[in-house]
């Protein structure tokens, strides 16, 4: 398998770890959704749904696959970096895009 068919799968596997698709509390109810597009290399989970009156739309993880890289755009799972390397996954092919470029090398991952 190449590397973007494996990364691929890598970053759906992970998503789908931190996908719980609907939520009713109290007084909220949501979904989470997942969007995997291969073809331009973007993965999305996200909420929507009501809180009360409130609208509810976040996005919880966007992870781009580009460069033979994947650059984590955003991310509140707390935890898919961890799942990321864990399944293989090197930390020279993780891109903390949340960061600004000059803070990158720093970031810990």
């Amino acid at each position: 398998m190449d590397k973007i068919k494996q990364y691929q799968h890598i970053i759906k596997t992970a998503i789908k770890k931190h996908h719980h698709p609907k939520v009713v509390h109290q007084y909220d109810e949501f979904e989470s959704q997942i969007t995997f597009d291969d073809e331009h290399g973007h993965y999305y989970l996200i909420n929507i749904g009501w809180n009360q009156y409130k609208r509810i739309f976040s996005c919880i993880l966007h992870i781009d696959l580009k460069d033979d890289k994947i650059w984590i755009h955003q991310d509140w799972t707390e935890g898919i970096v961890d799942d990321l390397l864990a399944m293989g996954v090197t930390k020279e092919d993780i891109v903390p895009a949340f960061h600004a470029p000059y803070k990158r090398e720093y970031a810990v991952l």
